[in-house]
């Protein structure tokens, strides 16, 4: 990894959580991604292509294959074994803040959502 413990912003944690079952191409990890956040998060296509360049330079995903549909190449992307490890750490982290939080507003009496 280029850099020590980055956080992921929330279109690149779920890029990469949308790899954790094995390759897929961009429409898949587009679509993987909006049903794991039931439609809030949609990612754009020209976000998404730069998100894979920038963490495919970071060693976090890279080309798997390609295959050609109606003529045209399509790429997939794996996820790496620093992906992987990333992915859990900041899922980890997300974890330790939601807690703080809820645990927070339980002290203070506010409802959860």
């Amino acid at each position: 990894m280029t850099r020590k413990n980055p956080s992921l912003t929330e279109p690149q944690f779920f890029i990469l959580a949308a790899l954790m079952d094995g390759p897929l191409h961009g429409y898949g990890i587009i679509k993987a991604a909006e049903t794991a956040t039931d439609g809030r998060l949609r990612i754009a296509v020209g976000t998404l292509y730069g998100a894979l360049e920038r963490m495919e330079r970071a060693g976090l995903v890279a080309a798997d294959h390609e295959e050609m549909v109606d003529g045209r190449a399509r790429r997939y992307y794996r996820l790496t074994e620093d992906g992987t490890e990333l992915l859990g750490q900041e899922a980890l982290r997300m974890q330790q803040a939601a807690a703080f939080v809820i645990g927070r507003s339980r002290n203070r009496g506010v409802a959860e959502a």
